[in-house]
This record gives C-alpha cells, sequence and structure tokens, in this order.
C-alpha cells in the first residue's frame, strides 16, 4: 500500500498550485499588455513553439530511449494537449477579444465548481464539504470583486459570443485537470508536458498559417518570452505536479486567486487603485481556499 502524505508534506504540496497562479496573474498582465501587438494565434503558437523548442535539449533523448514505453499513450497526451494547450489557451486569447475582463473573470471562477463536478462525475473523487462551500464562497467573492461591490449588477451584463468562447475555454481547462489526475503516465512531469506541447502544436501550426500572423517585434518579444517559459513551462509542470499532489477539485480552488492577485500587481505596477471592494472579494476568495482545503468530510458517507 502506498504511503498516505503526512500533513506537513500535504500542506508543502499546495505551495504547486500556488505558485502557478502567481505565474498565471502574471501572465494575465502580459496578456493585457500583447493587446493589439500580437494576434492570439500568433501569440499561442510562438509560446508553446518556444517551449517545445527549450525542453527538447533536455527531454528529447530521454524520450526517444523510451518510445516504445510512451507511444501507445499519445492518444491521451494528445487529448491533454488539445484541451490544456489548444482549447483553454487558445480559446481565451481570442475570447478577449470580444469580451470584457470583467465576464472573463466570473467565468473563469466557475474553473473550482467544474473541476470538482467533473472529478466527482469521472475521477470518482467524492465531492467533500470544503469543495462546494469553498468554491461557492469564492465564486461569490470574485464576483464582489468583479462588480465592484455590487453583486446585482450581474444581472446587467450581456454575455456574447466572447462569453460563450471563455466559457468553452474554463469547461477544458476543468476536464484537463480530471483527466491529468484520472490517466497515469509511464514518464516523468517533464516529459509529459513535452509530448503534449508536441501534440498540440499539430494544431496550432494549420491554425496560425489560417490566421494572418504577426511577426515578433521588439515589443511583443519580452511577452512572448515570459508566456513561453514562465508560463507555458514553469506553471504547467508546477500545475501536473499540484494536481497529481492535492487532486483537480482542490487545486482548481487556487484558481480564485488570480483576480486578487491580478488586482494586487496592477495595483503596484500599473498605477491602478485598490478599493474596497477588492479587500472584500479577495478575502472571501482567500477564505473559500482555506475553507476547500480544510474540510475534507465527503458530503456523503462512503460504504463500507
Amino acid at each position: 500500500m502506498a504511503q498516505q502524505p503526512t500533513p506537513r508534506e500535504s500542506s508543502w504540496n499546495n505551495l504547486f498550485p500556488l505558485a502557478t497562479v502567481v505565474i498565471w496573474s502574471g501572465n494575465t498582465l502580459v496578456t493585457k499588455l500583447s493587446s493589439g501587438l500580437i494576434a492570439p494565434a500568433s501569440i499561442t503558437l510562438y509560446r508553446w513553439g518556444l517551449a517545445f523548442l527549450v525542453l527538447s535539449a533536455f527531454v528529447l533523448p530521454g524520450l526517444w530511449r523510451t518510445r516504445q514505453q510512451w507511444w501507445r499513450q499519445l492518444p491521451q497526451l494528445l487529448v491533454l494537449g488539445l484541451l490544456g494547450m489548444v482549447a483553454y489557451q487558445g480559446l481565451a486569447y481570442q475570447a478577449a477579444i470580444s469580451t470584457s475582463a470583467t465576464n472573463m473573470g466570473i467565468l473563469l471562477a466557475l474553473s473550482p465548481l467544474l473541476s470538482a463536478l467533473l472529478s466527482s462525475f469521472l475521477a470518482r473523487e467524492p465531492l467533500t464539504w470544503g469543495t462546494v462551500l469553498g468554491g461557492a464562497i469564492s465564486f461569490f467573492g470574485v464576483i464582489w470583486l468583479m462588480t465592484e461591490g455590487h453583486p446585482a449588477l450581474i444581472v446587467h451584463h450581456a454575455f456574447g459570443g466572447g462569453d460563450g468562447l471563455m466559457l468553452l475555454a474554463v469547461l477544458a481547462n476543468a476536464m484537463y485537470g480530471v483527466l491529468l489526475r484520472r490517466w497515469t503516465f509511464a514518464m516523468g512531469n517533464w516529459s509529459q508536458l513535452y509530448l503534449q506541447i508536441g501534440c498540440a502544436l499539430l494544431v496550432l501550426i494549420p491554425w496560425y498559417l489560417a490566421s494572418e500572423p504577426s511577426p515578433l517585434t521588439a515589443q511583443n518579444l519580452p511577452l512572448v518570452l515570459y508566456a513561453g517559459i514562465m508560463a507555458s513551462i514553469i506553471a504547467p509542470w508546477l500545475w501536473i505536479s499540484g494536481v497529481r499532489a492535492v487532486g483537480a477539485s482542490r487545486a482548481s480552488l487556487f484558481l480564485n486567486l488570480i483576480p486578487v492577485l491580478v488586482a494586487l500587481a496592477a495595483t503596484a505596477w500599473l498605477g491602478e487603485s485598490l478599493h474596497q471592494h477588492h479587500l472584500v472579494g479577495g478575502a472571501m476568495a482567500l477564505l473559500g481556499v482555506w475553507f476547500g482545503q480544510s474540510l475534507r468530510r465527503p458530503l456523503r458517507s462512503q460504504p463500507a
């Protein structure tokens, strides 16, 4: 029987998803700065292409020697690459063109609840009181943050085509986490990430060629470098480790911290003002994450 992690080890495992959302929060600022500087198809291909080239020098020799072992799992890796690198990232960039940041934040806050439900149905992870209560509290906190302390205004937001694309992106990301937890691969996290990126590039290259490509310039190159190294190599590896360590539903609760971290970063580096609704919404998001990590009691008792 596998040895269960100690409480101290479990607490350290939470650093994986926490570090991931810090990097992804920075990538949200990069996405805002890249608006108008580079097309969605271009930055998506450039960032994952750069990540693939960097990882090739370290991962490719070992993968070639063990190709008979992972070749049979290539269809599963293709599904993960399509969900995590193409659907989620590509659709999010595309959705940002025709929807507001408020709507995107609200839809992104649905990810923990979607992940918990999908984990319950597909990965047989039992729903806990912490997952449900924490997800609900964090979701309301994000709504409070995005509506500037007036949650009733949510009924006045119109959801259009961009919102539909973002909803599909969030659903793809939730499914990615669940399948990543359910499937077992006979390889390390770096090798797994490398193969997922390679599979994703098979789809991203035709998308890039079918669109109007954006050339690399002195203005958008630093953004591509951050997205390609920090957000496409380090963050996915941390996320894979976090999902395997704490589960898809618990890891997804940390996604509710992204709007809070983005607001703090925008205040520090972009000169935006921090208001009371930022503090209240951020506190509720943090409280929801704490509930999700602390309350482990299943909603229904498991049969003996």
